[in-house]
C-alpha cells in the first residue's frame, strides 16, 4: 500500500508560493455522534510523512501513529465540530459547511492569505446557502475562500487531504470512545456512532440517546 502524493494542482500552487489546505469529513452517517472536519495548511513542498494515506485505508494503530508527523509536517491543524443537535437543527449539508468552516477559521492564515482549498468529495463543503451565514454567528475566517476545488477520491490522491481525513478520523474516534464511556450500552467504543447491528439492538432496547440524531430515521424511531 504506497503513500499519496501531492497533486498536480497541489504541488503548483506550493511552488508558485501559495498555501494549500486539505479537508475532509468524518462522521457524515453516523446515527450518533458529531460531524467532524480536518482541515491541514501546508506552505511548502516537503517531505510527506511515511505512510500517509487515505484514514479508511489505515488501522487504527497507523492512523494514530500518523497524528505527530502530520503535525510536525504542517503547518496549522484543526478540527471542526458540528453536533448531533445542531445537525438535528441544521440538516447535515449546512452542518458540514459549518464544522468546515469551523476547522478552517483554526488554521493560522491571514487577510494576505488566498489558499487553494482541496476538499475530499464531489463537492464544496465550505459553501453555505443562500441568507445561512448567519448560522455562524461571529465566527471569522480572515483568509479568502474563493479558490476551493473538490476532488472525488481525494483523501487517498491527495497527502494534504489525507492528512486532513486521519486528523478528523482520529480525533472523532476518541470523541465516541469517550462518550461510549459515558453512555456505555451502544457499543460506541466499536462502532464510533455508525449504524451497525451492535448498535441497531441497543437502540432497540435502550432507546436514543441526545447523541443520536433524532431528525434521522433511527431503527427506534
Amino acid at each position: 500500500m504506497g503513500a499519496v502524493g501531492h497533486l498536480d494542482a497541489e504541488f503548483a500552487a506550493l511552488a508558485q508560493g501559495r498555501s494549500v489546505v486539505g479537508i475532509d469529513e468524518v462522521g457524515r452517517g453516523a446515527w450518533a455522534g458529531p460531524l467532524a472536519v480536518g482541515a491541514v495548511l501546508i506552505r511548502d513542498v516537503r517531505e510527506i510523512p511515511n505512510g500517509l494515506n487515505d484514514s479508511k485505508r489505515l488501522t487504527r494503530r497507523r492512523r494514530e501513529g500518523l497524528v505527530a508527523p502530520v503535525a510536525a509536517w504542517a503547518h496549522g491543524v484543526a478540527v471542526g465540530w458540528a453536533s448531533a443537535a445542531e445537525i438535528d437543527a441544521l440538516g447535515i449539508r449546512i452542518a458540514l459547511a459549518v464544522a468546515s468552516r469551523r476547522a478552517l477559521a483554526g488554521l493560522p492564515l491571514g487577510k494576505g492569505d488566498r489558499p487553494l482549498i482541496l476538499v475530499d468529495g464531489p463537492l464544496d463543503l465550505l459553501s453555505m446557502p443562500e441568507g445561512a451565514a448567519g448560522i455562524l454567528g461571529d465566527l471569522v475566517i480572515p483568509c479568502a475562500i474563493d479558490d476551493v476545488v473538490p476532488v472525488v477520491g481525494g483523501d487517498g490522491a491527495s497527502a494534504v487531504i489525507a492528512a486532513a481525513s486521519v486528523v478528523a478520523k482520529v480525533a472523532r474516534d476518541e470523541v465516541m470512545r469517550q462518550r461510549d464511556r459515558a453512555t456505555p450500552g451502544y457499543g460506541w467504543s466499536r462502532n464510533v456512532g455508525y449504524g451497525t447491528s451492535e448498535h441497531r439492538a441497543a437502540l432497540s432496547a435502550l432507546g436514543p440517546t441526545e447523541e443520536h440524531r433524532r431528525s434521522w430515521n433511527l431503527p427506534s424511531a
